[in-house]
């Protein structure tokens, strides 16, 4: 089965909201052999909704909404859908009776508002499919030439549950023959330049990739390999997935730190809990990003002692105990002042792994000698104590991230000996 998704509201096209609704459905239809051929946003515009779907189902017969199922004046999914199938619109008794259950359950005091029984209208012969998470019920409306389109609500948490309680079981009881699947495996590589990545790749004798797709995904966490399978069983696609992204994890080297949505704050967590370390964390140029990133994932405390955002020198000095010769010899950005930093947090905070980052985030700052984007990271485990410098690429943003992802693959690299 092939499909779109329409995805409708004006904060989508003025960019105050992101879509997350197409891909999750395109990931969530992928993994049962439904391919959304194409997304596309819409206004909260009778006319543009109407030409979006009325478009998408020429193409495809099948197209999946979100939004404008609600109870306000700009809530126009329903009708301008109903006209493209030739419906008119009536008051569903069921949904009527649904909504002042629900309201009742909320501990709302008065009645249901009126504007919320615009909920309650449904088109014709549609089927209405129950929504457990909210009040907007999802629809399901067809024609004799076997064309549908399924309208769900634009909430996230709503879609979801509706989708996956009524709308998934529905679609693939229109599947028919062997199911099959389009599944990805993600290999996530860090500190490994994405041209170097292809290269060692490229390079492997034989490379056999088994008929699937491999993409390279470069951003400020690394370069991500992403392998597809499509049109297999599930079965096949997972045993050719394993075995092809074994060879890249080959290939990659030390340079892996995790597959899928593995975080490497959770993986160098996982690494200092079995190697007995606990950590603390000294930050300049990332004001405490890399002490959030390792406090973000569950059960941090074991492991996690703290951190100190040394951003003046004078707090460098004072709290970390670097030396004020080694600020004004080196400056604040230095691995000799990183160092210094590293050890300092470590006996501060009574940790037995200490990381720390200086740097110039930019847009100014620079110089010559230490342009925008120089970093100098370091970590001292035990005494043991590794540093460098690099110069980091993006804006202001992007230079804080990559820091504390590269001071997360030192710590990692020094407690797996490939540092």
């Amino acid at each position: 089965m092939q499909i779109e998704v329409v995805t409708i509201g004006d904060e989508l096209l003025l960019g105050f909201t992101i879509d997350t609704n197409g891909a999750w459905l395109a990931r969530e239809l992928a993994q049962h052999g439904i391919t959304v051929v194409r997304r596309t946003s819409v206004a909260d515009q009778a006319d543009a909704i109407a030409s979006g779907v009325g478009d998408a189902l020429e193409r495809t017969g099948a197209v999946i909404t979100t939004g404008g199922l609600g109870p306000t004046s700009d809530d126009l999914t329903k009708p301008s859908i109903a006209r493209l199938f030739g419906r008119e619109m009536h008051i569903d008794d069921a949904v009527v009776e649904s909504l002042h259950r629900r309201w009742k359950a909320l501990g709302r005091s008065g009645d249901l508002p009126r504007s919320n029984l615009q909920q309650a209208l449904i088109p014709d012969r549609a089927i209405v499919l129950p929504n457990a998470h909210g009040t907007a019920p999802g629809i399901w409306l067809d024609d004799a030439r076997g064309r549908f389109v399924a309208m769900l609500p634009g909430v996230p948490r709503e879609m979801r549950g509706l989708f996956t309680e009524q709308l998934l079981p529905r679609m693939l009881q229109r599947l028919a023959g062997a199911p099959t699947v389009v599944r990805s495996l993600t290999v996530r590589t860090t500190g490994i330049a994405e041209s170097v990545l292809s290269d060692r790749i490229l390079a492997i004798e034989g490379l056999e990739l088994e008929g699937l797709d491999l993409a390279y995904l470069p951003g400020w966490e690394g370069v991500d390999l992403r392998l597809t399978a499509r049109g297999l069983s599930a079965e096949e696609a997972d045993a050719r997935l394993a075995r092809v992204a074994a060879v890249l994890r080959a290939a990659a080297g030390e340079h892996v730190y995790g597959t899928g949505t593995d975080d490497l704050a959770g993986v160098v967590l996982a690494a200092l809990r079995a190697a007995g370390e606990r950590i603390a964390v000294a930050e300049s140029c990332t004001g405490g990003l890399l002490g959030a990133r390792l406090t973000a994932i569950p059960g941090a405390s074991d492991v996690m002692l703290g951190g100190i955002i040394a951003y003046h020198n004078e707090v460098k000095a004072s709290a970390l105990g670097v030396c004020r010769e080694t600020l004004e010899a080196h400056g604040a950005v230095s691995q000799e002042t990183a160092r210094a930093m590293a050890t300092g947090v470590r006996a501060a905070l009574g940790a037995s792994v200490g990381v720390a980052i200086t740097g110039i985030a930019g847009p100014g700052g620079g110089t010559p000698d230490k342009p925008v984007g120089t970093v100098c990271i370091a970590a001292d485990i035990e005494g043991a104590v590794q540093s460098f410098r690099a110069i980091l690429i993006g804006d202001r943003h992007e230079v804080r991230q990559r820091s504390a992802q590269s001071a997360l693959s030192l710590v990692r690299r020094m407690l797996l000996g490939t540092a």
